[in-house]
């Protein structure tokens, strides 16, 4: 598929927690057509390091398709030739500089002062994103969703799409996710990333747009960030304990370097060259934040809002949201007289699975969304 970048536009936006963001913008796609009954969309929400880029291609000469490609599509499991499909770029998406990101957040010049928001941007929840994200929907004509979907922090979105408009959805996917971030990873990547951005001496308070950038700080963040969302079992397969050079051993001397270091590092300064480090901050701080049903007193009554059916989706070696959490979620909804349902994919590809490997449930995701 070729697809196109669209904009949507909010005059204002009234936060969850406090304050009003004024011009909001946010990129979108879609796939497929809007039925005339406007009943059959499927809203796509994207992980951390994602964009709305979901599927398809930009043009014919494009190497890498969206990051769900392989089960959006004609004849996929998001059959295109069925459902209309939308995805939304989320406020402080971390590719500020792709061309083909449109979000609001650190970078985005405050309409005040004529300058980047940098640290003086407010604080944003998933609440906020799919706020955003339910004003597009509806600006679409789109008064009920088919299902809604997503991997990691979009599993956040998903559940929460959920809870905060259980009138609108019908089923939910949440793929490698869970109800809440666990306080572990609040601290690891959470806590490392965020210092590891502020001590580099470019960070400025977050005063560096226009010079130079927190590069090192930033691509220390995105390999402790990689190092929680693969796992061991894939480092043995694919690294190991191999040297970076057969020639300079790791044994001869402290500057010689093992391959799945120098492998990851690269990896992760390729992705802080694309990167904004304020709003890598700034996500990390929403997911830290999350908790289904925000504003609600307990988990219990946020997920006993939810009329939805749950499929819920973990990988045997996620490291970040480990099974047992998507399997506390599962009873948790069960006992809250949810339909949920569960699939287990079977990799040693770690947290990432769930975008890489995504195939491996396609099956289930066909019949789940094709059930009645």
């Amino acid at each position: 598929m070729i697809v196109k970048k669209q904009l949507f536009e909010l005059d204002r936006l009234e936060l969850f927690r406090r304050g009003t963001l004024k011009q909001v913008r946010v990129g979108y796609e879609t796939y497929g057509r809007l039925s005339p009954a406007k009943d059959n969309a499927i809203l796509i929400c994207h992980h951390f390091s994602g964009t709305s880029h979901a599927a398809g291609r930009y043009g014919p000469t494009d190497q890498v398709p969206g990051y769900w490609d392989g089960i959006i599509g004609p004849g996929r499991p998001f059959d295109t030739d069925r459902y209309f499909i939308v995805s939304a770029d989320t406020l402080c998406n971390l590719n500020v500089k792709d061309p083909n990101v449109v979000t609001t957040g650190p970078a985005s010049i405050n309409p005040e002062t004529g300058t980047p928001y940098g640290m003086s941007f407010p604080l944003v929840t998933i609440r906020d994103i799919i706020t955003v994200q339910h004003a597009l929907v509806r600006s679409l004509g789109i008064k009920r969703l088919h299902a809604v979907a997503g991997p990691s922090m979009g599993g956040f979105q998903a559940l929460e799409w959920a809870v905060a408009y259980p009138e609108m959805v019908e089923r939910a996917i949440v793929v490698v996710s869970a109800g809440e971030l666990h306080p572990w990873l609040i601290v690891m990547p959470g806590r490392i990333a965020e210092m590891a951005i502020r001590l580099d001496p470019h960070w400025r308070n977050g005063d560096y747009y226009g010079k130079a950038e927190p590069l090192e700080g930033l691509a220390l963040a995105f390999t402790a960030l990689t190092m929680i969302a693969r796992s061991q079992p894939w480092a043995d397969r694919t690294l190991g304990r191999s040297p970076a050079d057969p020639e300079r051993n790791p044994l001869d001397a402290l500057e010689h370097r093992f391959l799945i270091e120098t492998e990851i590092e690269k990896v992760a300064r390729e992705r802080a060259a694309r990167t904004d480090a304020n709003s890598y901050l700034y996500l990390a701080r929403t997911n830290a934040l999350y908790g289904a049903g925000m504003g609600l007193d307990t988990y219990e009554e946020a997920l006993g809002r939810i009329r939805a059916k749950i499929l819920v989706i973990p990988c045997s070696s996620d490291l970040f949201f480990p099974p047992y959490q998507s399997h506390k979620l599962l009873i948790a909804l069960r006992e809250a007289g949810v339909s949920a349902s569960a699939f287990a994919l079977e990799s040693d590809g770690g947290h990432l699975a769930g975008v890489l490997e995504i195939q491996k449930a396609a099956k289930v995701l066909r019949e789940f969304l094709e059930s009645p």
